[in-house]
C-alpha cells in the first residue's frame, strides 16, 4: 500500500499574514494616503489586524506603525485648528515630514530584519 503525506504544505507568507512583508505593505499604505487618503486607514486595519501574531521583532513594527497614524491624526486636527492663525500651514507640513520620516526609518528597520529600538516614542 501506498502511504498518502497529509501533512498541509508550508504555507507562504502574503500580505496580509503577519510578518516584513505586511509591514512593509502597511509603510507603503501610509505613504500612499498622503494622495489617497483611505489607505492609511486600510493600512491601521491592517496593522490592528496583524498586533499580536508575530514575532517579538515584528510587534514592535507594528505599534510603531499604529501610534504614527494616531499621533499624525492628532497633528493633523491640531493643524487644521491653527489654519485660521496661519501657522497651521507649517505645523501641517511639519507634520507630513515627521511622518515620512518615521515611515522611512521603520521601512529601513524592517528590510534590516531589525526591530524599532523605542516603537512607543512620540519622536523619532
Amino acid at each position: 500500500m501506498s502511504e498518502q503525506n497529509n501533512t498541509p504544505a508550508p504555507r507562504q507568507s502574503g500580505f496580509f499574514d503577519p510578518g516584513p512583508l505586511n509591514v512593509q505593505v502597511i509603510y507603503i499604505l501610509y505613504l500612499v494616503g498622503f494622495v489617497v487618503g483611505i489607505t492609511a486607514i486600510v493600512g491601521l486595519v491592517m496593522a490592528y489586524m496583524n498586533r499580536g501574531k508575530a514575532e517579538a521583532w515584528i510587534e514592535t513594527h507594528y505599534t510603531w506603525a499604529i501610534r504614527t497614524f494616531w499621533i499624525a491624526l492628532l497633528g493633523s486636527l491640531i493643524a487644521g485648528l491653527l489654519m485660521i492663525v496661519a501657522i497651521g500651514f507649517l505645523l501641517l507640513l511639519a507634520v507630513a515630514i515627521w511622518v515620512i520620516v518615521r515611515i522611512v526609518i521603520g521601512l529601513q528597520a524592517v528590510s534590516r530584519g531589525e526591530p524599532i529600538k523605542n516603537p512607543e516614542s512620540w519622536m523619532l
